[in-house]
């Protein structure tokens, strides 16, 4: 009983442990460049390095490029801009204008989440 306690005791505290890691359960962002239409309407989680910050205030805009192994996407946010290079976890939601033949038009990511 004490053994079976013990791995119980182990496994939480590596549960605890790696929770906090965004990476491990973050999408590629090659995924979602490639296939936009899959991903649509969906939130996922990304894991990267934040670069070009971008604000445009006429528009009220304000985007950043996040950047991991596989590749780079833009990324429109309502909070403040991460600061270059910042290593960083976001939920974005995935949205496409269009949708035609499974093809998708006018992809945007929009943060949900910071972490």
């Amino acid at each position: 009983m004490r053994n079976f306690f013990a791995r119980i005791v182990a496994a939480a505290v590596i549960g605890i442990t790696f929770s906090g890691c965004g990476s491990i359960n973050a999408t590629p962002i090659s995924e979602i460049n490639a296939s936009p239409a899959n991903f649509d309407g969906k939130e996922v989680l990304l894991h990267g390095i934040a670069k070009d910050p971008t604000r445009i205030p006429l528009f009220s805009m304000k985007t950043y490029v996040l950047k991991d192994d596989s590749g780079e996407i833009t990324i429109l946010t309502e909070g403040d801009l991460p600061k270059v290079n910042e290593e960083m976890s976001v939920r974005v939601k995935v949205a496409n204008i269009a949708i035609i033949n499974g093809e998708s038009l006018g992809m945007t990511v929009t943060e949900v989440a910071r972490r």
